[in-house]
């Protein structure tokens, strides 16, 4: 079915459509059931949970399963209905749920970590399962016989992971701020490159395998694009969160970047524009426009019997600069900076009216957001956190994409 475009005007803001409540924990991870009114929840209270949509309205759980441990993370391949449940203690549970979706069956438990699981992702083609832990590695585990194939180890506990089905790539973030790629392979893998820019560690990854970009959102509250096609390592940064970024999504049919973060901020970033890369931070031990010496250079301190300056970075030119020669902020989104950062005063005389103007429209989610996911092809989104709240929306008049099919606000 073919999708629709629509516009995008900057007043337009996300639809509420459903609230789904009565979890006694917090809800780990929510994901919509394609071409149903459905969502499937699973929590730290131990339970996974069908829930449907009712002629009232409401939602209901027609599957209600406690598990023995809490659960920290879920994967759902809706063509076999196959259901992976990451847990507290380290193992992968694998269910298959019934064509009405009242009924969940075992399959098998798959001892894939020592500690909790982090991300899980199914591949389907090779019946893989693949998962990090906070046991610092990423495991995958044949689903025919339930074995263990292979695990790699990193340095600090990884804490999400992205998957191309179709090359055996996988990315993986880690609590250091660092991305690891690798390609797996039946019993062995190789450490392809590592992506270093956050300065925080890495909360959500993104993989969009048409234009091959990786998108990673971080606890330094930061979105970086990665440009792997192209082999450029990092090319945007974008700043808008207040707050750590927990969850990515890209639209490819729009260019549009979806973001969620911490304190309830949902931003949609507009990436069908041309931007400028954020410069790397230059290293001087003067300052750049004055030539006045940082606090650290002793020896021009002497020579010229003046105090040393705190070093700072203009965000636009990258250039190392004191405090008295960056007295100026301004956003700059078209180099991601959607609020005011600090920049040289020559830079800010070279910043226009219209260089201001923001790419990105950002909305209130009104609820703590640890974990969101879409369904791209119904412009929906489902979100959920700590506050034991799943919250279903349309996000079509801030997306543009829908198909004549889906949920109703009724």
């Amino acid at each position: 079915m073919a999708a629709e475009i629509h516009s995008r005007p900057q007043s337009s803001r996300p639809i509420l459509l459903s609230k789904v409540e009565g979890h006694q924990d917090v809800v780990s991870a929510a994901l919509l059931i394609p071409k149903e009114d459905g969502v499937i929840t699973a929590s730290e209270d131990r339970t996974i949970r069908v829930w449907l949509k009712r002629d009232s309205g409401q939602y209901w759980p027609s599957i209600y399963h406690t598990m023995s441990s809490p659960c920290s993370a879920m994967a759902y391949h809706h063509d076999s209905r196959r259901i992976f449940v990451g847990q507290d203690n380290g193992a992968i549970m694998e269910f298959h749920i019934s064509e009405d979706f009242n009924k969940m069956n075992f399959v098998k438990t798959y001892p894939a970590h020592q500690n909790r699981v982090s991300a899980v992702t199914f591949c389907l083609a090779s019946e893989w399962v693949i998962s990090t832990g906070h046991d610092k590695c990423i495991s995958w585990m044949c689903t025919r016989s339930g074995s263990m194939l292979g695990r790699h180890y990193f340095t600090s506990w990884a804490s999400c992971l992205q998957y191309d089905h179709e090359t055996r790539h996988a990315f993986v973030g880690d609590y250091s701020g660092q991305i690891t790629l690798l390609k797996l392979e039946q019993n062995t893998c190789s450490v392809i490159t590592t992506l270093k820019g956050h300065e925080g560690s890495i909360t959500s990854l993104w993989w969009d395998p048409v234009q091959r970009l990786l998108f990673s959102g971080a606890s330094d509250h930061s979105i970086i694009m990665w440009d792997i096609g192209g082999r450029k390592g990092r090319t945007l940064l974008l700043q808008g969160h207040h707050d750590k970024v927990q969850a990515v999504c890209y639209i490819q049919l729009t260019r549009q970047l979806v973001s969620c973060s911490a304190d309830g901020g949902i931003a949609v970033w507009n990436m069908d524009i041309s931007r400028e890369e954020a410069p790397q931070w230059l290293e001087s031990d003067s300052c750049q426009k004055c030539e006045q010496p940082f606090f650290w250079n002793i020896k021009q301190m002497w020579d010229t019997k003046t105090l040393g300056l705190r070093q700072h970075h203009c965000r636009k030119c990258g250039q190392a600069v004191c405090g008295k020669c960056s007295t100026k902020r301004s956003s700059y989104p078209i180099m991601g900076f959607e609020f005011q950062v600090r920049v040289c005063d020559s830079c800010f005389e070279s910043i226009k009216d219209e260089d201001r103007t923001s790419l990105a429209t950002f909305h209130e989610g009104k609820h703590n957001i640890s974990h969101m996911s879409m369904d791209i092809s119904r412009g929906l989104m489902v979100t959920c956190g700590s506050d034991r709240i799943v919250k279903i929306w349309d996000m079509t008049p801030v997306v543009g994409c829908s198909l004549a099919t889906g949920f109703s606000s009724r």
